[in-house]
């Protein structure tokens, strides 16, 4: 089984944004947008690992609670209600639509984490997802 670990960084939030994938114990994936918010940087974090995971039996863990619930749980019931929920509009739909959608065709579990408090994967992911942040950095390093 793959063991995934993500992290999104945004500084300003919103601002320039960061996303780091760790694959096992390694850097997989990073990626950027000069424009983000902290939630959208999770989120693309967490589709990435789907995509990497092609179908895989894996495990990704992630210290956004948020993203773990509406991956879980909120957008599968948003995705049943034509993608409307009751109290307002669903913010970053494109990338709930896509996680959900990726999820569904999936072999994930979804696990959340406590950040910052030693965890070594989840600690590279964040240092990672800061460093594709302040540096722009995009790319797959592992095949």
């Amino acid at each position: 089984m793959i063991n995934y670990y993500t992290d999104g960084s945004c500084s300003p939030n919103p601002g320039p944004g960061g996303f780091a994938v760790i694959k096992d114990t390694e850097l997989a994936i990073i990626g950027h947008e000069s424009l983000s918010t902290n939630i959208r940087m999770e989120g693309r974090a967490i589709v990435s690992a789907l995509h990497d995971s092609n179908g895989e039996s894996c495990q990704i863990f992630s210290d956004s609670e948020f993203w773990v619930n509406v991956t879980t749980k909120w957008g599968i019931s948003w995705e049943t209600n034509g993608w409307s929920k009751k109290n307002g509009e669903i913010k970053n739909l494109d990338i709930v639509k896509e996680v959900i959608r990726l999820y569904k065709q999936s072999d994930a579990k979804l696990v959340w984490v406590r950040g910052h408090v030693g965890n070594i994967s989840n600690e590279l992911a964040d240092k990672w997802a800061n460093k594709a942040r302040e540096e722009r950095l995009t790319g797959k390093f592992l095949l």
